[in-house]
């Protein structure tokens, strides 16, 4: 009794002379040291050696999700560094198992259905975004048909038209836009670049109706719906938070945007002048018969308008942030239209563009560097052995996949750090193209190559790669080589400095303010 009593005395001291919010506090911070101390001592002494080593963390539940969420690539390859090309951390509660390099992008990216789903990984995520019964939130066999559906605005003769297309917009918007009035000035590149890809996109893939209900201040709307991919919604997306609410206000917007136009379609108040997106929607059948339904048409049209968007916004902001960097690459780019297109420069067309190779290289270096999504996510449905070791990945662990990291190793590229679009110049040899991996594969949209070996795969591989590939690289180079015919660019100051990447979203963007210097050039 002797020692209960040295203890109990003090203490009851203690609560008696202790206000209410006094002993909670204590209590919960004597909680949060036991769950600490338990958490350091389950890893230090609880060991699996047939799972992945796990990423030290002091927090449970919390553990690396900060460190990961700031700066991803960092995360990656400190820890590739400590444990290889394989270890698992707790994100959001969760354990996550990475694998990294083109063993990884292979494993991860070209797994089979039964062994991994996307669907369960990105619908809650998704479906408040896009709405139901579209995208992640039906059965794959059907979002592999909405896909072929899709993949109308995307044949050759369309690639074809959107060129002229979007020279307009570029045009035009550059013409009205109050960032670019006079002969020269500033702007901020990430929140033009949103807008003006907002309209290329829409003009383009979605129809000339659809462009012209848009305005600038669709541009406000359209980031309120993006948003919804906030990381924290992987856990929270049905959460009464303030970007929550913004974003399904956005969503019931957009969806009457479409559905409005639809409607008005079917009634026969609108001629069919030309067959456009909606129109090939409005006639679509799913393979039992099924026509597809107006809300999943607008659904369709949004996630659309988002893939046409989203990673073209980002990645031709970084293209002319880094070409601020670069002035001189900004005269070489317009000295190969003159030189390859002619000096009196004619309208660009999917023809020429196609003859322009460092044009297609600034684009290819860029997404190199700054790949539009940083980390890609599987549900493992059923236990996976990894090859080369003992390690097997159980049921319900979530899978990540980063093929930027490949594109951005040694291994693969001689000084992967440098922004360097004449490495890709013909003849030269400076990365490693040895694992292309040449097979093809339909997966129910089209025939692809599966591409898994390769370590450069911004676009993503497997069933579910980007099917938009070529129209995002074709409105890339569309509005590069139209802002190159248009001005001369350069950092203020003269600066050689590159922004910082902003991950606060799904996808990786430049963060903002980020202003360039523009001089608007002689066109007589």
């Amino acid at each position: 009794m002797g020692l209960l009593a040295d203890i109990s005395g003090p203490l009851g001291d203690f609560t008696a002379d202790s206000s209410r919010p006094a002993l909670i506090a204590a209590g919960v911070a004597s909680f949060l040291v036991l769950s600490i101390v338990a958490n350091v001592l389950q890893q230090l002494l609880v060991k699996n050696r047939n799972e992945p080593p796990l990423v030290f963390h002091w927090f449970p539940i919390l553990g690396s999700t900060i460190t990961y969420g700031m700066d991803p690539y960092g995360f990656f390859f400190a820890n590739k560094q400590k444990y290889g090309d394989v270890f698992t951390f707790i994100l959001l509660g969760k354990k996550t198992t990475v694998y990294l390099d083109t063993h990884g992008n292979n494993f991860i990216l070209n797994g089979k259905l039964k062994d991994v789903n996307a669907e369960q990984i990105y619908a809650p995520l998704c479906t408040p975004v896009f709405g139901k019964d579209v995208v992640y939130d039906c059965p794959n066999a059907k979002l592999m048909e909405q896909k072929k559906f899709v993949k109308f605005g995307l044949t050759q003769d369309a690639l074809r038209s959107y060129v002229t297309l979007i020279t307009a917009e570029v045009e035009d918007f550059v013409k009205r836009h109050k960032s670019f009035k006079g002969e020269k000035g500033t702007f901020n590149v990430p929140k033009i670049m949103s807008e003006l890809t907002i309209y290329t996109a829409s003009r383009s893939l979605q129809g000339e109706e659809v462009r012209n209900s848009f305005d600038s201040s669709f541009a406000e709307l359209y980031h309120d719906l993006d948003m919804g991919f906030s990381p924290i919604n992987f856990m929270l997306s049905w959460a009464p938070l303030p970007h929550n609410r913004a974003r399904d206000n956005a969503r019931e917007k957009m969806i009457e945007l479409y559905s409005a136009i639809v409607k008005k379609r079917r009634s026969g108040a609108v001629k069919k002048e030309s067959h456009d997106m909606i129109w090939h929607l409005m006639d679509c059948k799913y393979k039992d018969g099924t026509p597809v339904p107006d809300h999943e048409i607008a659904g369709i049209m949004i996630a659309l308008l988002m893939a046409g968007q989203h990673s073209s916004s980002s990645t031709i902001s970084w293209v002319l942030l880094r070409l601020a960097t670069k002035p001189e690459l900004v005269e070489e780019l317009l000295a190969e239209q003159k030189a390859i297109l002619g000096a009196s420069l004619p309208p660009l067309t999917h023809d020429n563009l196609a003859k322009l190779p460092l044009h297609a290289q600034v684009v290819k270096e860029t997404l190199r560097i700054h790949a539009p999504i940083h980390s890609i996510m599987r549900k493992v449905m059923q236990p996976l052995v990894i090859d080369g070791t003992n390690y097997v990945v159980p049921t319900g662990r979530t899978l990540m996949s980063s093929p930027g990291v490949s594109a951005q190793m040694d291994t693969h590229f001689l000084n992967p750090s440098a922004w360097d679009p004449h490495r890709w110049d013909a003849g030269e040899h400076n990365f490693d193209d040895s694992n292309e991996d040449e097979d093809r594969i339909d997966y129910g949209w089209g025939i692809v190559s599966k591409g898994t070996n390769s370590p450069y795969l911004p676009f993503g591989a497997g069933r579910h790669r980007c099917i938009g590939e070529q129209f995002a690289y074709l409105q890339l180079q569309t509005i590069l080589g139209a802002f190159v015919r248009e001005f001369k660019m350069r950092n203020p100051g003269g600066s050689k400095d590159i922004v910082g990447t902003d991950y606060s979203s799904l996808f990786s963007r430049p963060l903002a303010p980020a202003v360039v210097e523009w001089e608007r050039r002689d066109k007589k």
